[in-house]
């Protein structure tokens, strides 16, 4: 397939392996911040194939994984509702709640509908004046322009029986708070290049000088990540804290201003609390004044929960990069697919899901490379 396989050329990967093993002087330790390039370093082994010296640390880039167990349980006690439509995208559908999950709660007679889209989720509002529609937006920056433009679109039409609940978190904030943790070990990042493909990546250039620390905006296929790898560590070696860009085929230094200035519309920045982690300030978004009537928690009274996240997992630590999940005590014996502790075993996008189906039953064999 064009511009997939030329970047899964195994040929290439392995040249770019025998360049780094040539240029690492020092032991280093870098951050893959997306869960996509995760499940990628994984899947294809290129971890595997990297010089002794550099460890990857896998960050807090699964928006599923990050989502505060409180939202779940705020999800649940909507999607049960009368007249309710719960829409999601289908990642969010087995998070495990306090108590149980959106297809537990489905099961026991709740409309809930996976949808591919939020603007798929107004077309049910439109179809259904009756019910209350509601979509479960969360999110990067990379899924919240969708998530702005039905919103948008929804106070435009007059649309009064659709609204959202919204977990929409930010990326640069989250760095910032691995950077300036005390007894912190990342020493570089590589930058989820579909995040700046919507914001560029201008926000981290104050993060690289701040903290003297290189990112590289990266893609997900394996040939992107190895370039990636070689980019951050030609940094280190020479004594350079820059921003540069891999994925320039996707991502330029501005971003989508379009999207950018729709984001920023809808949305207002303000302090997010992340699962496993807790608040990080100017961390997540939320509805401004102006779009208030589309707020879920405030239409159906569910702003004020709380909840307890599990002791056992080890979610938080494993998204802050300070365990990995095969150092989990719980891992593939009491938290597995079937039954989760965290969302990091559940999601697409997880360390523990990525763990679990390619090193835990599949160890050596790696797909391409």
């Amino acid at each position: 397939m064009r511009y997939i396989d030329e970047y899964r050329d195994a040929e290439a990967v392995h040249k770019y392996a025998a360049l780094l093993a040539k240029l690492v002087r020092r032991s280093w330790t870098l951050m893959e911040v997306c869960g996509g390039q995760t499940h990628a370093i994984l899947r294809f082994g290129i971890d595997e194939l990297l010089p002794p010296q550099i460890t990857l640390l896998h960050g807090p880039g699964c928006p599923v994984c990050v989502t505060p167990l409180e939202l779940i349980d705020k999800a649940l006690e909507i999607a049960a509702q009368p007249n309710v439509i719960f829409t999601s995208f289908g990642d969010m559908l087995r998070v495990p709640g306090s108590h149980g999950d959106l297809l537990s709660c489905k099961a026991r007679g709740a409309d809930v509908r996976m949808v591919y889209s939020p603007l798929d989720a107004l077309k049910l509002a439109q179809a259904n004046p009756e019910k209350q529609v509601v979509f479960f937006a969360v999110g990067f920056e990379t899924t919240a322009p969708a998530n702005a433009m039905a919103v948008y679109q929804a106070h435009k039409l007059g649309i009064t029986n659709f609204s959202i609940l919204v977990s929409h978190v930010l990326v640069p904030p989250a760095i910032e708070a691995i950077l300036s943790a005390e007894g912190n070990r990342v020493q570089a990042f590589l930058a989820a290049g579909h995040v700046c493909a919507v914001m560029g990546y201008t926000e981290y250039e104050p993060l690289a000088r701040k903290y003297g620390v290189p990112f590289v905006v990266t893609g997900f296929e394996p040939l992107d990540i190895m370039q990636g790898v070689y980019m951050a560590v030609k940094q280190l070696e020479e004594g350079r804290a820059e921003v540069e860009n891999q994925y320039a085929r996707a991502v330029t230094r501005e971003g989508n201003t379009h999207a950018i200035a729709l984001i920023r519309e809808v949305f207002e920045v303000v302090p997010r609390k992340w699962r496993g982690i807790g608040e990080i300030p100017a961390s997540g978004l939320a509805l401004r004044a102006g779009y208030a009537a589309f707020d879920a928690e405030k239409r159906f009274g569910v702003a004020s929960y709380t909840a307890q996240e599990s002791s056992e997992c080890l979610s938080g630590l494993i998204l802050q990069g300070a365990k990995k999940p095969n150092e989990c005590p719980a891992f593939g014996t009491r938290c597995t697919p079937e039954h989760p502790l965290g969302a990091t075993m559940v999601s697409s996008e997880g360390a523990c899901a990525a763990y679990y189906r390619y090193r835990l039953h599949n160890v050596g064999q790696a797909e391409a490379t």
